[in-house]
């Protein structure tokens, strides 16, 4: 039994279409039919039944799917002794983060692997925090985050690591008159008016915390994914904005002011499929990427200290 085939399976069972599993797999549709009918013919049972105009997995396929994830969990676990026998993790890891984590940690993690055998591919990406998981199906690490509690424990066959822990702070115009104040609470927002972001990402759920908090909405005068846009726009007083403390630079016409009295902070976690964890090159880019979070963690509090 191939794994090849399998992971075909399993591709079609997570994505529901050939196309979709095509493009994800740089592959024609055709190629992806031809492979699946050479994977029934050399398994000796049928994998995959028409469902309308598309194509859906017969039981015997969707076994052979679920069984894809323990296979290459024992092949990968392996090769994982074998790296470790040999003592030197190396190889190629493929990474995905979202932006604003990328640009606090990357930097620290390459400059961690410049001494190894290691090689990063790195995508950057912006998402709502449901589609975290499904990224994890293309690359070996998603850096991910979350305001929600327990997001970053064991679930959907996923290992997960806590990298750090970040304050989500108020960006505010300088000219604003709640600018004076050291830190803010939700009484303090009552009638403002906000950059917001797209309903599903994770700093919205502080904006529904607020608001919850006030017993009335804010009004959210656009929704916005970058935070640079965010910082911008803030700055030329089109509203309020919530702000990642660790990448966010001073700015003129910007102030930053902590947000007290609501969950005001973010997990940001590495997620990986448990087969592409059990390769030491993966565990060991994410040991450094804890090792990067627990030192920006430290500098800033550090900075922290000194500015009070």
């Amino acid at each position: 039994m191939d794994l090849r085939h399998l992971e075909l399976l399993r591709d079609l069972a997570d994505r529901g279409t050939l196309a979709a599993v095509a493009a994800a797999t740089h592959r024609t549709p055709s190629a992806v039919s031809q492979q699946l009918r050479t994977a029934e013919r050399e398994i000796g049972v049928r994998l995959v039944e028409p469902d309308g105009r598309r194509l859906r997995l017969t039981p015997e396929g969707r076994l052979l799917a679920a069984g894809a994830d323990e296979v290459g969990e024992v092949l990968a676990r392996v090769h994982g002794r074998l790296d470790e026998l040999v003592g030197t993790p190396a190889g190629t890891v493929s990474i995905g983060t979202l932006p604003s984590a990328g640009e606090a940690l990357l930097p620290g993690l390459l400059q961690r692997l410049s001494s190894t055998q290691i090689h990063l591919e790195i995508d950057d990406f912006d998402v709502s925090e449901a589609e975290f998981a499904m990224r994890a199906r293309d690359v070996d690490v998603v850096v991910a985050h979350s305001l929600t509690p327990g997001a970053a424990s064991v679930k959907d066959g996923l290992v997960r690591r806590v990298i750090a822990r970040e304050p989500i702070d108020v960006a505010l115009p300088a000219s604003h008159p709640l600018a004076g104040r050291a830190t803010l609470r939700p009484a303090d927002l009552a009638g403002t008016t906000w950059v917001g972001v797209p309903v599903g990402y994770p700093f919205d759920t502080v904006m529904g915390s607020i608001e919850r908090d006030l017993g009335a909405p804010l009004e959210r005068r656009y929704r916005l994914r970058d935070n640079r846009l965010v910082e911008s726009l803030v700055a030329s007083g089109e509203g309020l904005g919530l702000l990642p403390r660790f990448t966010t630079r001073s700015r003129q016409g910007v102030v930053i002011r902590p947000l007290q009295g609501v969950r005001a902070h973010r997990s940001i976690f590495a997620l990986s499929r448990r087969e592409r964890h059990e390769r030491l090159a993966v565990r060991t880019v994410v040991d450094l990427l804890v090792e990067v979070g627990r030192d920006l963690v430290r500098a800033r509090g550090e900075a922290a200290t000194r500015e009070g």
